[in-house]
């Protein structure tokens, strides 16, 4: 008779999750893994098959988690442009204190890791590519309905959006004025290129 898992794997992922996002995937250590989702590391290879692959299991479901907050934003917004606006300032201005780490840990692991994780990087790149094809659709709609220049590339301005959400988090970890972020956020939204 074959043994079921005895632990939630989606709270351990998202547990695993809060830790890399936090330390990034160097500084996470077997011993930092299993002490944060109370694991053995042979419990942790039966169920991820290595560290690589719960931080792979990890990037996934902070990937989704930024798909359903874009969605979100989407659904409780009838402009697209303001369902943007609205998801920029939840990932600069929410995430400035109440996440584990400001930085978004997609643009952290590109940062982070070099070709000798290969994998990981395409893994993290496919996922930024997911979002940035969200705001493409969002942006496509603004257009489609008036709120943008047709002229404008969506792809170009998707990109833009991306860039300014990197900066932005960034910025917010030296300067979380929440006036300040939202200024910088309407501006952005104002002045350039949408």
């Amino acid at each position: 008779m074959a043994k079921t898992a005895q632990f939630d794997r989606n709270e351990v992922i998202e547990k695993a999750t809060n830790l890399y996002w936090k330390k990034g995937y160097h500084a996470t250590s077997m011993r930092n893994l299993q002490d944060e989702i109370d694991m053995r590391p042979g419990s942790i290879y039966a169920a991820f098959g290595s560290k690589d692959g719960l931080f792979k299991e990890a990037l996934k479901n902070y990937a989704q988690h930024g798909l359903a907050s874009i969605e979100l934003c989407r659904q409780g917004n009838a402009s697209p442009l303001g369902a943007l606006k609205d998801f920029v300032k939840a990932q600069v201005i929410e995430t400035a204190q109440g996440a584990p780490n400001g930085v978004c840990m997609l643009a952290k692991t590109l940062s982070e890791l070099t070709s000798e994780h290969q994998e990981l990087l395409d893994e993290t790149k496919a996922h930024l590519s997911k979002v940035v094809d969200e705001f493409v659709k969002l942006i496509e709609q603004a257009q489609q309905m008036g709120e943008l220049d047709k002229e404008k590339s969506a792809t170009d301005l998707a990109n833009y959006l991306q860039i300014q959400i990197t900066g932005l988090r960034t910025f917010a970890k030296m300067n979380n004025d929440k006036v300040v972020l939202e200024s910088i956020i309407d501006d952005i939204f104002a002045h350039h290129p949408f």
